[in-house]
């Protein structure tokens, strides 16, 4: 069988956590099976569709790079629809009803967090399908086979005009036309099964394999949405989450492996996805553990793209310090990793100066180059310039070839150790950086290089001894 699935969102709003689950399973299932998965557009609400919403939608799956073998928009398909609703009232299967309710037009919409007051169409007369009223069995590949009593429905609305199909019509044309082999769609879909199957049975149309899956959940417990705390996946985005790491997080939220394996490459995903292990109970969505998996990729990104990243968070005149280099900035990006659980971490962290001493030198008070000092102990100034003197010897003969953090604390570590490590570390490293947390003395003379180094404490010993 040749796999063939759909994501069909309606660009009435911002795309959300819910709706991007939607759109990975399908694309997660499809690609497992060297099947097609199509980008289907709901637009035919006119009153709120809107092309700012579409373009939205459009790039966060462009960003989750979430491809599509085809796209369609509903809007476009009206002698489709028009073709259909025709044959059904020419067989007796639907009719013409005059009204004086209220028709909901987005009743049983797939967008699970459209939880907005839906729009409503005051029509005089629309068309109604004849309902056989019968029993419905289908099979779900989580639930198993689920059966529902069709006469409740009684004969339900299924277009404004011949022209204008409502929504469990349209999508089951659609699927039908588009050969949809399997239906994967939140679990508020199994109430639309039992229409959408008759409407099915009345075209002639194959049923395609249902798939329902749990909803996602707020810390509250109850479904995620924009009312408990939901943002658009865009913020994710300019928050500075990797959208591997998204991806990977949105996986396994709900689907489980069957091993111990938490990240996984999209390559990964792929290939041990099944439908099957997806679990019957919704999944907590918990910022922090996205910020882990985030963290977890970002370790995992090769420098270049890194270091592409970085400079795309970071602002403008932070490259305009003096000291700015491509060449120190690649050298400083292991510190940076280890530091950032976001890429605006990143901005944040030069905004705040956390590291802008790799790239212009810092300034301090002399006293905070003085090491706490144990019970009974007293250093002065002296010492520390007599310790730093010291460390010019040690280190000049280090080659700048040779230069990096393993020479630097071998040529240190002995003498560091005999007069006390915190007596020479401890200025060595506030010069370095100016701050009271900073990496190690070592790292940040790798990164500043031998010279820049030097020059440092070169700068620090004339302030403390001038006439020296």
């Amino acid at each position: 069988m040749n796999i063939i699935t759909r994501f069909p969102p309606s660009p009435t709003g911002l795309i959300h956590v819910g709706t991007a689950k939607t759109a990975l399973l399908n694309y997660l299932f499809a690609k497992k099976h060297n099947g097609k998965v199509i980008l289907r557009w709901e637009d035919t609400d006119r009153a709120r569709s809107k092309k700012e919403y579409e373009q939205n939608i459009f790039e966060t799956l462009e960003w989750l790079g979430l491809t599509f073998n085809e796209v369609h928009h509903q809007s476009e398909r009206t002698l489709i629809y028009q073709k259909h609703i025709g044959k059904l009232i020419a067989e007796g299967k639907a009719y013409f009803s005059e009204e004086s309710t209220v028709i909901n037009a987005r009743e049983g919409s797939e967008e699970e967090d459209d939880d907005e007051v839906k729009v409503v169409s005051n029509e005089k007369r629309v068309i109604r399908f004849k309902n056989p009223n019968k029993v419905i069995t289908f099979t779900d590949l989580l639930r198993g086979d689920i059966s529902v009593d069709t006469t409740e429905l009684g004969d339900f609305v299924i277009a404004r005009t011949i022209e204008e199909p409502l929504y469990h019509l349209a999508v089951v044309i659609d699927d039908f036309e588009m050969g949809i082999t399997h239906i994967i769609r939140g679990e508020d879909g199994i109430y639309n099964t039992p229409r959408q199957i008759l409407i099915q049975e009345a075209l002639g149309a194959p049923r395609p394999t249902y798939c329902h899956f749990p909803f996602i959940l707020g810390a509250d417990r109850s479904k995620l949405s924009k009312r408990n705390g939901s943002i658009p996946v865009s913020e994710y985005k300019n928050m500075g989450i990797l959208p591997d790491a998204f991806i990977n997080y949105l996986a396994l939220l709900g689907w489980n492996p069957g091993t111990t394996q938490e990240i996984f490459t999209r390559e990964e995903l792929i290939e041990a996805f099944s439908l099957e292990r997806i679990q019957k109970s919704g999944a907590i969505f918990d910022l922090e553990k996205l910020l882990w998996f985030n963290r977890e990729h970002i370790k995992r990104m090769p420098d270049q793209e890194f270091k592409k990243q970085v400079l795309s968070f970071l602002p403008e005149q932070f490259k305009a310090l003096p000291q700015w280099s491509d060449e120190r900035l690649t050298k400083a990006l292991s510190d940076i990793k280890e530091r950032i659980s976001t890429l605006k971490d990143v901005a944040e962290l030069a905004e705040s100066g956390d590291f802008t001493y790799f790239f212009a030198t810092p300034t301090f008070t002399l006293e905070a180059l003085i090491p706490k000092a144990k019970k009974g102990e007293s250093i002065t100034l002296d010492t520390v310039a007599t310790h730093l003197q010291k460390v010019i010897v040690l280190l000049d003969p280090l080659s700048e070839t040779s230069w990096n953090k393993e020479a630097v604390k071998g040529a240190l570590w002995d003498y560091a150790t005999e007069v006390g490590r915190a007596e020479v570390l401890w200025p060595l490293r506030f010069l370095l950086s100016g701050r009271d947390k900073s990496p190690d003395p070592f790292t940040l003379s790798e990164i500043l290089g031998k010279q820049e180094t030097l020059t440092r404490i070169k700068s620090t010993l004339s302030l403390i001894s001038p006439k020296a």
